[in-house]
């Protein structure tokens, strides 16, 4: 089971695309994440739409398309060909991370014609006659995206995916030089750890690490949005701490000589999907100038490192994530650990 993600811009060709990828590719079924979008007028009330620019700034289509693709899977399996344009990073981690940790490939294609031919179609496009002011509305919300197009590929796109420029190809041709690439690995799986969905609740190990300048070590996964610290679950008759030095020498390749000292524990609530469980945060000391120029990724799950303020941390962590590291800086200054419930102290 794997799925071809057909990614561009709007106007790219990727809806023509993979429905004649479809007929190239045997035990092929197309999902149009569009479906999903479609059905949230019917899910959600208005208010809550309303709050969303983009039916992709909602939480629940990148579950749904995630599930959805997952369920299909199940049911058909084969290969799932899905055009969907995804431009924000943190989204490309979330859905690809959450195929991941079912066991499902994804191979990363990205349509890529010059904007002079992207605009052409976009103008030529055809639009619902019985759709209020339609033909503005939805031309411009495809020229609106051009910019976003441009900034993702300057960034991540490029990196990420195999580009197939389509700018003279008919919608066959294009499909039939994805088959191609597929059928011979040049479109290769995307470098993501599958880690398994957690079924129960989970203990898992972060280590703070400081430069001579105070800044804490925070670095970005690939298979999920945000930034983290270095860490991870603990592991069945692991102890935590040596969880954390494990994770560290794995993520970072910096080996730490002594046990980190606990700074907080905190008890992360259930809230389905997620199962929660308790989260320790330990202090790894402070690295010298050797010690950071020796910093490595040696693995897929992690993209980028850097040492941040805590007030930079506040633009990059999680809001629950950057609470449990404001309050185990405190610790650290207190030389007390503390127990935290959702990233607040019970008792300060």
């Amino acid at each position: 089971m794997t799925v071809v993600w057909i990614n561009g811009a709007f106007g790219a060709g990727k809806t023509t695309t993979a429905r004649e990828l479809i007929d190239l590719i045997p035990n092929s079924t197309l999902f149009d994440p569009e479906v999903i979008g479609g059905a949230l007028p019917y899910l959600l009330p208005p208010k809550r739409l309303a709050e969303a620019g983009d039916f992709q700034d909602l939480p629940i289509w990148r579950r749904l398309v995630i599930d959805t693709a997952a369920a299909l899977l199940a049911e058909l399996g084969g290969t799932l060909v899905v055009p969907m344009t995804l431009l924000r990073q943190e989204y490309r981690d979330e859905i690809f991370g959450g195929l991941a940790a079912r066991r499902i490939p994804v191979r990363h294609v990205l349509l890529a014609p010059g904007e002079t031919i992207l605009r052409e179609r976009i103008a030529a496009r055809e639009v619902p006659p019985d759709l209020p002011d339609g033909e503005i509305r939805i031309r411009q919300w495809s020229y609106d995206h051009i910019e976003p197009y441009h900034v993702a590929l300057a960034s991540w796109l490029t990196a990420d995916a195999h580009p197939v420029d389509n700018g003279v190809l008919t919608p066959r041709q294009t499909a039939a030089r994805i088959a191609e690439a597929v059928g011979s690995g040049a479109v290769a799986v995307c470098d993501i750890v599958q880690t398994p969905e957690p079924t129960a609740e989970t203990v898992a190990a972060g280590v703070l690490l400081f430069d001579e300048r105070d800044r804490v070590l925070l670095v970005d996964p690939t298979y999920k949005p945000g930034w983290e610290f270095p860490g991870g679950v603990v592991e069945p008759g692991e102890a935590p701490a040596r969880a954390g030095v494990r994770e560290v020498l794995e993520e970072t390749g910096i080996r730490l000589d002594d046990l980190p000292r606990l700074l907080v524990v905190d008890w992360e609530r259930p809230t389905p999907p997620a199962y929660g469980g308790l989260r320790l945060l330990f202090d790894g000391g402070r690295l010298d100038a050797t010690a950071v120029a020796g910093l490595l990724l040696p693995g897929p799950e992690l993209r980028a490192w850097r040492f941040v303020t805590e007030e930079e941390a506040a633009g990059l962590l999680p809001p629950v994530r950057y609470e449990r590291l404001r309050w185990a800086l405190r610790a650290r200054e207190r030389g007390a650990a503390l127990y935290l419930e959702a990233g607040v102290p019970t008792t300060e």
